[in-house]
């Protein structure tokens, strides 16, 4: 395995243009010609404790959010189904894209090698980037906790929860 990308505040991102579960298409150009800023979310799992809670936590603060012009979109490996079975389930407000194949991981830097009980496995680290309206990185951390996460997000972006 290569050495994954580290992004920095900053940075320009990379250009993504995806499909997310319901077939709609995100295309950061096409974000920036809209002057949005986009928070995009790397998450390892559909349904799992931690990775619910996060997105949950989104869909209580959507309306936040977009009142300052974000848009936000979670990512995961997950399938279709997979994806559109968390939406309903949680009720989630904003999209989660397609990456099945993991090259929008590849080009954040987030599909990295992590541990765990002394094990060694490639795996998503929770991650997120706040994107600007020209497409430079505004904020990012790798390895994110989910709990407390989009509180922490919105304090250091100067929006009250």
């Amino acid at each position: 395995m290569t050495t994954p990308v580290e992004l920095s505040t900053g940075d320009q991102s990379p250009l993504f243009n995806c499909l997310d579960s319901s077939g709609q298409r995100h295309d950061l150009e096409e974000y920036m010609k809209d002057s949005k800023k986009v928070i995009l979310y790397f998450y390892p799992r559909d349904s799992t404790p931690g990775c619910t809670k996060q997105a949950c936590d989104f869909r209580d603060n959507i309306a936040q959010l977009t009142q300052h012009g974000y848009v936000v979109l979670g990512v995961s490996k997950d399938s279709e189904s997979s994806h559109e079975k968390f939406i309903t389930k949680q009720n989630l407000n904003f999209p989660l894209l397609m990456d099945t194949d993991g090259s929008l991981h590849e080009l954040f830097g987030t599909w990295r090698i992590k541990k765990n009980y002394g094990r060694e496995y490639l795996g998503c680290v929770r991650s997120t980037f706040v994107l600007d309206s020209d497409g430079t990185i505004a904020w990012c951390r790798y390895n994110v906790r989910a709990k407390g996460h989009v509180g922490m997000l919105l304090r250091e972006l100067g929006i009250e929860s």
